[in-house]
C-alpha cells in the first residue's frame, strides 16, 4: 500500500484529504450563489463591501491618530461606509446572498487549515522523581482571589509543600524568596500568581537547575495556556506534584532579565507607562495614540533583527518563542517553547494606506514578522519605556534581547489539555495536492 503524499497515517490523510475538498467545495458554491443569484449585479455588491470595508479601516487609522472633531468624522466615515453598503445589499435584496456566502468562505477557511495542519508535536517529557521539598510563591490577589478560591495553599500543604502567601500590604522580593528557599534545600520552585512573578522565579528555578511549577491563579495565565495547563481549575496543576513529568522550555532574556511571555516596545509600552493609564485606560489610549502614532511624542525606535532592520516602528513585539500564524501580538497561542528563537514583529504604520494594507496580514508592507536569536531594540533616546511580562519598565537603550534555549525545566502534570495545532496560513496550491492527490500517490 502507498502512502498519501505526506507522512501522515492513511487514516489522518483521507481525513486531511476530504478537508481539502470540503474547502474547495465551499468556495465554488459560494461562487455559485453568487453567479446565479445576482451575476454580475453581484459582483458589483462584493466589490463594494470590500472597498467599503478598506474605507472603514482607513477611517479607524484616521479616528486613532486624530482628536476631537476629526476623529468623529472619521468614525461617521468609517461606520458610514459600512452602513451604506449593508442597507445597499438589503435594497437588492442580496444581504442573505452575501451572508450566506460569507459563511462559506468561513467553512471554507476551517476545512482548508483543517487539511493543512500537520498538528503540533509535544516537547520532550522526562520522567522524573516527585520533589521531596516543593516551595511555593503564591498571591493571594492574583486571578481576582483564584488562590483562596480554589483552596491552592491548603491543596498544596497537603502535598508536602510549603507555601508562601504574598502580603498584601508590602512589597515582597519574590527572586529573594525563591533564592532563599533552593539555599535551604527546596527541590522545586513554583508560582500561583501573574506571568511577571512567575519569570522571576522561573529565572531562579533555571539559575540553580530545579524544576519550575506554573499554576494557572494568574488573570489571562498566558505561560499556563502556552504550556498546555487547565486554567479554568488551576488545582490541576498541582498534580505535577506527584504525578508529573518534566519538559525543557526556552527562556527569554531582555538584558539579564529573565520574561516568559513576550516583551512590548513603543505605543503600548508607553501607553502604560503613563500616572492616568490605571484610573482611565480609555480615555488615556485615546488621548496619547495620535501622538504616539505619527512620532510626534515619544522615542523613535530602530528594530535589528536577523539581518533585517526596520526604522521607526511604532510598535514592537518580542516574544519567548515565535506566535502561531495570525496569533501575534500576545492574543494567540505559542505552539512550542523549545524552538530556540524568539519570534519578532514590527508594525509600521505612517497613513492610511499601510492601515488598509494590513488586511494582508503577512504580506503587509507595514509589518515584520521574523525569528531570531538576538533582537536589538535602540532609540533616539537614552531609555524607553518596556512592557515584560505585563510589568512596566524603563529601560537603557540599546535594548537587547536573546533567547535561552531550554534553560528552564518544568514540571507540568501528566494528563494536561495540551497546546491545540497551529493555525496553518491557507495555502491554496498545496491544498489542491492534498485534495487531488496523483493517482500513484493517492492512499
Amino acid at each position: 500500500m502507498t502512502g498519501s503524499p505526506d507522512a501522515f497515517g492513511h487514516g489522518d490523510g483521507t481525513r486531511r484529504r476530504w478537508a481539502a475538498r470540503l474547502a474547495f467545495a465551499a468556495v465554488g458554491s459560494a461562487a455559485v450563489v453568487l453567479l446565479i443569484v445576482g451575476g454580475l449585479k453581484s459582483l458589483a455588491l462584493m466589490i463594494a463591501g470590500v472597498a467599503a470595508l478598506a474605507v472603514a479601516v482607513a477611517g479607524l487609522w484616521w479616528a486613532l491618530t486624530h482628536r476631537g472633531t476629526r476623529r468623529l468624522l472619521a468614525l461617521g466615515l468609517a461606520a458610514g461606509a459600512v452602513a451604506a453598503v449593508l442597507v445597499g445589499y438589503a435594497l437588492v435584496d442580496l444581504l442573505w446572498a452575501v451572508l450566506l456566502v460569507l459563511a462559506l468562505w468561513a467553512v471554507a477557511v476551517a476545512a482548508g487549515r483543517s487539511a493543512l495542519s500537520r498538528g503540533t508535536s509535544k516537547p520532550v517529557e522526562h520522567r522524573t522523581p516527585a520533589p521531596a521539598r516543593p516551595f511555593l510563591i503564591m498571591n493571594p490577589r492574583s486571578g481576582g482571589g483564584k488562590v483562596e478560591r480554589f483552596g491552592l495553599a491548603e491543596r498544596a500543604r497537603a502535598l508536602g509543600a510549603e507555601v508562601v502567601l504574598l502580603d498584601p500590604g508590602h512589597h515582597q522580593d519574590v527572586a529573594e524568596l525563591a533564592r532563599a528557599a533552593v539555599a535551604r534545600g527546596a527541590d522545586l520552585l513554583g508560582v500561583a500568581g501573574g506571568d511577571g512573578t512567575q519569570a522571576l522565579v522561573a529565572g531562579v528555578a533555571a539559575e540553580h537547575g530545579v524544576p519550575f511549577l506554573v499554576i494557572s491563579a494568574g488573570t489571562r495565565n498566558h505561560f499556563a495556556m502556552d504550556l498546555g495547563l487547565d486554567r479554568t481549575d488551576p488545582g490541576t496543576c498541582l498534580d505535577a506534584l506527584t504525578d508529573g513529568v518534566e519538559v525543557r522550555i526556552d527562556l527569554g532574556l531582555i538584558g539579564d532579565r529573565v520574561f516568559v511571555n513576550n516583551a512590548s516596545f513603543g505605543t503600548y509600552a508607553a501607553v502604560v507607562q503613563s500616572p492616568a493609564y490605571r484610573d482611565d485606560k480609555v480615555r488615556t489610549v485615546l488621548d496619547m495614540l495620535p501622538d504616539l502614532l505619527t512620532h510626534q511624542s515619544g522615542p523613535r525606535l530602530v528594530l535589528r533583527a536577523g539581518g533585517t532592520a526596520v526604522d521607526a516602528p511604532q510598535a514592537v513585539l518580542v516574544s519567548n518563542n515565535p506566535y502561531a500564524p495570525g496569533d501575534a501580538g500576545g492574543l494567540g497561542r505559542r505552539p512550542r517553547l523549545d524552538t530556540g528563537a524568539l519570534g519578532v514583529l514590527g508594525v509600521k504604520v505612517d497613513n492610511a494606506a499601510q492601515a488598509v494594507g494590513l488586511l494582508r496580514g503577512g504580506s503587509a508592507t507595514g509589518l515584520t514578522a521574523l525569528a531570531a536569536r538576538e533582537v536589538v531594540v535602540d532609540a533616539d533616546a537614552p531609555e524607553i519605556p518596556v512592557g515584560v511580562d505585563g510589568e512596566a519598565l524603563v529601560l537603557p537603550t540599546p535594548v537587547v534581547c536573546r533567547i535561552r534555549p531550554a534553560a528552564l525545566r518544568v514540571r507540568v502534570p501528566r494528563h494536561r489539555p495540551g497546546v491545540p495545532s497551529a493555525r496553518p496560513p491557507l495555502d491554496w496550491r498545496r491544498l489542491r495536492e492534498i485534495a487531488f492527490p496523483p493517482r500513484e500517490s493517492a492512499g
